[in-house]
């Protein structure tokens, strides 16, 4: 839990901020299309329920709306987050880059227009083989989540925890052309970590407006734990001078 909030302060660094700003700005206009074109739906929805009441009832309006609002906010949490971050895909990976060079101290070179062009396929193709791996299992998930009245939203909110920190930890891993099914043995080598990160940010979508701002957030925390935790197992070379003493130290409390 500790890198999500980590990723918060990290966002308003210096140096940073701008690349903060493009994953943070496809999240506010896709949520607010996304919200306002649903809500239209809602109130169409309302008035058609209500020709079907009759007069005295009609006050069930002022508890459709709400109610149709909240599905909104919960529902856009993993529908619109999962759209956004596919879109968002090659700028998270850019933001993640530079919050490694600014954790590790190390300078990066100056990548072209075209450069970047070339990575786009490859970052979006990565984004391909998350909804593969998820598909089938968020199917069962979500059947088990309808009918199994209290085990069943247990499981969903776990199992989309865990897709989350598959999510963002991912940028990194793939930054350094790490395979997909390496990146996720090495997240399930540590549980702990994974779902608690997991579920701070699954928490953190689920609230209005603040989570507008939990895609850049989550991408600082989940290269931060990269950083501290995960890089070694790759190359001890990546590794934050002082990390490896700081994982140590952890250890030992």
């Amino acid at each position: 839990m500790y890198y999500f909030f980590r990723g918060v302060s990290l966002i308003h660094t210096k140096g940073l901020k701008r690349f903060v700003l493009v994953p943070l700005s496809i999240n506010l206009l896709l949520f607010s299309f996304a919200f306002y074109f649903l809500l239209q739906q809602v109130n169409a929805m309302v008035a058609a329920v209500q020709q079907y009441l009759p007069g005295w009832l009609h006050w069930l309006e002022y508890l459709l709306i709400p109610l149709g609002v909240m599905t909104l906010v919960i529902g856009l949490a993993y529908t619109f987050t999962m759209i956004a971050n596919f879109i968002a895909a090659p700028f998270n990976g850019l933001l993640s880059e530079k919050v490694e060079a600014h954790l590790t101290g190390k300078t990066l070179p100056n990548v072209s227009f075209a450069a970047f062009m070339h990575d786009v396929p490859r970052m979006l193709g990565r984004e391909w083989q998350k909804f593969i791996y998820a598909l089938p299992r968020a199917i069962i998930l979500f059947v088990l989540f309808l009918f199994l009245p209290v085990v069943g939203p247990i499981l969903w909110f776990l199992f989309t925890s865990w897709l989350i920190a598959i999510q963002y930890c991912d940028y990194p891993y793939d930054n350094h052309k790490i395979p997909f099914h390496t990146m996720r043995q090495q997240l399930r080598s540590q549980p702990g970590n994974s779902f608690a990160f997991g579920i701070t940010v699954n928490i953190g979508c689920m609230i209005p407006l603040f989570n507008l701002f939990v895609m850049p957030i989550a991408v600082c925390g989940a290269t931060a734990m990269w950083v501290d935790k995960l890089a070694e197992k790759n190359d001890p070379a990546l590794t934050a001078p002082g990390a490896k003493a700081y994982n140590k130290l952890e250890k030992y409390c």
